[in-house]
């Protein structure tokens, strides 16, 4: 991982390490609703699928029941790689410059997998693939540049 310097907490000039400290402090504060989001988005989706399953025709679910219900998993897990991504932030000097790529992608792919495609042009079709493919790439070379892909 690449190191970072946007936050050291022994910065030579005093009145910079001590807002330094005080933006890492924020982001500390920033994790505490984050945590507080993936409840809510765990809660939404057990309120969503009960809700669903116990309407008629109970127990079942039909595409767009589905659909909705992976888009809602998606974003609980985007909740979690975001909090990784404060978490990893705060306890190293490392940048998680592959972490951030691979949440990027899942965000993308959950806008995926929710598309109605009654409701988008070619050209936003086109520019979710140009994204992920764009994504994609950063994600192999960031990869393949720290080692842990082999050819």
């Amino acid at each position: 991982m690449k190191k970072h310097e946007e936050l050291p907490e022994d910065h030579v000039d005093p009145l910079m390490q001590y807002l330094h400290h005080a933006i890492r402090f924020a982001i500390k504060i920033l994790a505490v609703p984050m945590v507080l989001v993936i409840f809510w988005s765990i809660a939404d989706v057990v309120y969503v699928l009960y809700m669903r399953l116990s309407s008629p025709p109970y127990f079942l679910l039909n595409i767009e029941d589905i659909l909705q219900t992976f888009g809602a998993f998606m974003v609980v897990l985007i909740a979690v790689e975001i909090f990784t991504n404060i978490r990893l932030y705060l306890g190293s000097s490392s940048l998680p410059v592959e972490l951030v790529i691979a949440t990027a992608l899942m965000a993308v792919a959950r806008k995926i997998i929710v598309l109605d495609l009654k409701l988008v042009t070619s050209e936003q079709i086109v520019g979710l693939a140009l994204v992920t493919l764009a994504l994609g790439i950063s994600y192999w070379l960031v990869k393949n540049k720290t080692g842990h892909t082999k050819l």
